[in-house]
């Protein structure tokens, strides 16, 4: 493949990124992407600080490509995770819910590549203007946290392309070749892709949770707890008491305590289908198997290429 602005900027093969996702994006999963010649990164929002200093340290063990860390702005000890970045020379940071602004001049300082998520238009100037190196730009077809406003990546891509001058990274709703090329075509220098990576066989979820995104079919997630912090979820039974709350008017202090703590990890991370939050995104429907993620990667840019070499046929007359 030819080299392009997302290839050079991360030193990578391919211009197709894992998503850094909370419970699902260990060490293992990173390496294994970043072996296979895409960008593997290990998901920080979900990690004690002592536990990403195991993944960090186990991750540059098992590969010699480009890996990144995930860091939510939004993570309590924060400081903590800047630090071990920079105690092990991590070369590339995704920043997400937050603003950019906090610490991307300290890791650009160090030499860090840096790299934001938005949900808008609006998000990604501003991330732009933070000096950010590029933005990942997530339709709300993404799984996990999103973006109030329901902005699809079919539109978001084309109005961040027309507007910002640093390399967009497509996510939401993306899952094989065909999707890769299309998110390209609209604007995108390359893919971010999740819920695919969840389905793997080195993603640390749960084996019942990659057993049930893979059984998830159409119109089986719906983006909801907008009032709180928007999220994807699989509609299982702790998603159905979520709509009986919204049925009967509950107040926003009513869904905190339904929501709880650690009902992200009960479900993905702990493998609890009923009582657990189910992260995914809609793009479920289409992933049919759990697969290595080398063979993910390789079936990926095999139907990109296959895509590029069809897309001259059929000849239209208008």
């Amino acid at each position: 493949m030819e080299e392009n602005r997302i290839t050079t900027l991360f030193g990578i093969e391919f211009p197709l990124i894992q998503a850094g996702m909370i419970w699902c994006s260990g060490w293992e999963l990173a390496a294994a992407v970043s072996n296979a010649g895409g960008l593997g990164i290990i998901g920080a929002g979900s990690m004690y600080p002592e536990i990403l200093e195991e993944h960090l340290v186990k991750c540059k063990s098992a590969t010699n490509k480009p890996f990144a860390v995930n860091l939510p702005m939004l993570y309590p000890d924060i400081e903590a995770h800047i630090a071990l970045i920079l105690k092990h020379k991590i070369q590339i940071v995704f920043t997400s819910a937050g603003n950019p602004a906090t610490w991307t001049e300290t890791l650009k300082k160090n030499g860090i590549t840096v790299v934001h998520v938005v949900p808008s238009l609006k998000f990604a100037l501003k991330a732009e203007a933070a000096g950010v190196d590029a933005v990942v730009v997530e339709g709300f077809e993404a799984g996990g946290h999103n973006g109030a406003d329901e902005t699809t990546t079919i539109t978001l891509i084309p109005a961040v392309k027309e507007k910002i001058k640093i390399p967009i990274i497509a996510a939401g709703g993306i899952a094989t070749g065909r999707g890769m090329l299309a998110a390209m075509i609209l604007g995108a220098d390359g893919v971010q892709i999740g819920s695919r990576f969840v389905a793997s066989t080195e993603s640390s979820a749960h084996v019942n949770f990659k057993n049930r995104v893979v059984e998830t079919g159409d119109g089986g997630t719906h983006l909801t707890l907008k009032e709180l912090t928007p999220v994807r979820l699989i509609k299982n039974e702790f998603y159905q008491k979520i709509q009986e709350a919204y049925a009967a008017d509950a107040p926003i202090r009513d869904l905190k305590v339904l929501l709880g703590r650690g009902r992200a990890k009960k479900g993905m991370f702990e493998g609890d289908l009923i009582e657990g939050e189910l992260e995914i995104g809609q793009v479920a429907s289409i992933i049919h198997s759990i697969q290595p993620a080398a063979e993910i990667v390789a079936e990926i840019i095999q139907e990109f290429r296959v895509a590029i070499a069809e897309s001259t046929m059929p000849k239209y007359k208008f």
